[in-house]
């Protein structure tokens, strides 16, 4: 783990796993103290995922039963153990979309984070929904992030060739493409590989 004040001021000059989570955790911090933030940040983990393609960060969290966006948790009743705290989740930083995001780029995505963080924290679940949308909204953060890989492989349809997937790895869909259909036209897609530099 990286001290406090080793971490780099300049967002520019994160070279190591440590130092990005230890960058992300102190802006964490300072957004659940400047803004309405409503995230217990000890009950928050941090790790970095060098796998991930999709997606610039996620939030790792166990399932609840019948929970819903909107309906607040009693989290002292919920469980044996009568833990009056959320469960620890796990804030996932993609390590590709760091090096490849500026310094605010990489801080809307920390927000967007922190916002599934106190639904889950408050809703035991969390979703992209209306209320998720208002919420990032405020916090002047986008609801999706630019991709920031190259697909390997892109699918379109046969007949208006709108694109209808992207795919990072081999999978079904892109062996198969040919039996499956747009749901634009209904025809078949056409499937292409991407050229990566």
């Amino acid at each position: 783990m990286v001290a406090d004040d080793a971490v780099p001021d300049a967002y520019e000059t994160l070279d190591s796993h440590a130092a990005l989570v230890a960058w992300s955790r102190r802006y964490a911090h300072t957004q659940t103290e400047t803004t309405d933030l409503a995230v217990d940040l000890s009950r928050v983990e941090w790790e970095v995922s060098t796998r991930a393609k999709r997606r610039a960060a996620a939030v790792k969290r166990p399932r609840i039963p019948d929970a819903a966006v909107g309906t607040p948790v009693d989290w002292s009743s919920h469980d044996a153990t009568a833990d009056p705290h959320p469960p620890t989740c796990t804030v996932s930083l993609t390590w590709e979309a760091a090096q490849s995001f500026d310094r605010e780029e990489w801080a809307a995505t920390l927000r967007h984070e922190l916002v599934h963080v106190e639904q889950f924290q408050r809703f035991g679940t969390t979703n992209h929904g209306s209320r998720f949308k208002h919420r990032a909204e405020t916090l002047d953060t986008p609801v999706k992030c630019r991709r920031f890989a190259t697909p390997k492989f892109v699918l379109s349809c046969g007949d208006c060739e709108q694109v209808v997937a992207r795919r990072y790895r081999d999978c079904k869909l892109v062996r198969e493409h040919s039996q499956y259909q747009s749901s634009c036209c209904a025809a078949a897609l056409r499937c292409q590989r991407v050229n990566s530099q």
